[in-house]
């Protein structure tokens, strides 16, 4: 795969997912879906502009998932990048995800 974005990959495996969830950046949320998952972060597709900057601190709520917060690495075509703030909590969160919920589904092309 050709990699367009000049930003930093993911060195964590990727795990594809469709989980259904809002991503909250400030007073503002938007509908989301994450796409992929791994212990370091996610990739989520988005239904509304995001106005957060890269950089910008955000909050994943999703059922499956609960509660994860993060750090905007990159934006491009109604996608975001997410990375998860280390912390045990999220390491938690993300194990039982894949323990207990995940089903592995196909990429979307």
């Amino acid at each position: 795969m050709i990699r367009t974005l000049k930003t930093p990959a993911r060195k964590a495996v990727r795990k594809n997912c469709r989980v259904f969830g809002k991503i909250r950046y400030m007073n503002s949320q938007v509908d989301a879906r994450i796409l992929d998952l791994s212990a370091t972060g996610a990739a989520l597709e988005i239904k509304a502009p995001l106005y957060a900057a890269s950089g910008s601190k955000v909050r994943i709520e999703a059922e499956d998932l609960g509660l994860l917060d993060g750090t905007v690495r990159w934006k491009h075509n109604g996608r975001v990048g997410i990375q998860f703030d280390v912390n045990s909590n999220a390491r938690a969160v993300i194990a039982s995800y894949f323990r207990f919920f995940h089903r592995e589904t196909p990429r979307a092309r």
